[in-house]
C-alpha cells in the first residue's frame, strides 16, 4: 500500500550496519551519495542489533532500510531485519542490501524482498537510482 504521493517528500532512509561488523566507510560513503541526492538519510552508527535496526526505522517513519554488511552474516541480518520490520509494524519498509553477498544468496534474499544487493565497485548513481525508483513505485504509487 503507498504510503503517500511525492510532491514534495524526500526519500527517508535508514543506512544501518546490524551485527558485528565495524568497517563503515562503504555505509558513510554510501549515506553522503544518497544524501547529495537530495534524500533524508539517518545513520544507526556501528553495531546495532538488528532489532534496534527495526525499532529505528519505524520509530524515524522511513522508506527504506539500507543495509550493508561485509563479514558474511547478510543471510541472518538480512532477513532477520525484514522480519522484524514486519512484526513491528513497518511491513511497508523497504530493505536494500549492500556488500559483499556472493551469487548465490542473492536469489534467497530477493524472495524476501530485499533488494539492490549491492557489492563492492557498485555505482553510486546506481544504487540511488534502484533506492528512488523501488519508493517512488512502491511507496509512492507512482508509474
Amino acid at each position: 500500500m503507498p504510503k503517500a504521493v511525492s510532491a514534495g517528500r524526500k526519500v527517508r532512509i535508514l543506512v544501518a550496519k546490524p551485527g558485528l561488523d565495524g568497517h563503515d566507510r562503504g555505509a558513510l560513503v554510501l549515506a553522503r551519495a544518497l544524501r547529495d541526492a537530495g534524500m533524508e538519510v539517518i545513520y544507526s552508527g556501528l553495531l546495532p542489533s538488528p532489532e534496534e535496526v527495526a525499532r529505528m526505522a519505524i520509530d524515524e517513519d522511513v522508506d527504506v532500510v539500507a543495509l550493508s554488511l561485509l563479514n558474511g552474516a547478510h543471510m541472518t541480518a538480512f532477513p532477520k531485519v525484514k522480519r522484524l520490520l514486519e512484526k513491528m509494524g513497518g511491513a511497508d519498509i523497504l530493505v536494500v542490501g549492500g556488500g559483499i553477498i556472493p551469487d548465490e544468496d542473492k536469489p534467497k534474499l530477493r524472495r524476501l524482498g530485499i533488494t539492490g544487493l549491492f557489492g563492492p565497485g557498485s555505482s553510486l548513481d546506481e544504487v540511488v537510482e534502484h533506492v528512488r525508483g523501488r519508493v517512488r513505485k512502491e511507496r509512492w504509487g507512482e508509474q
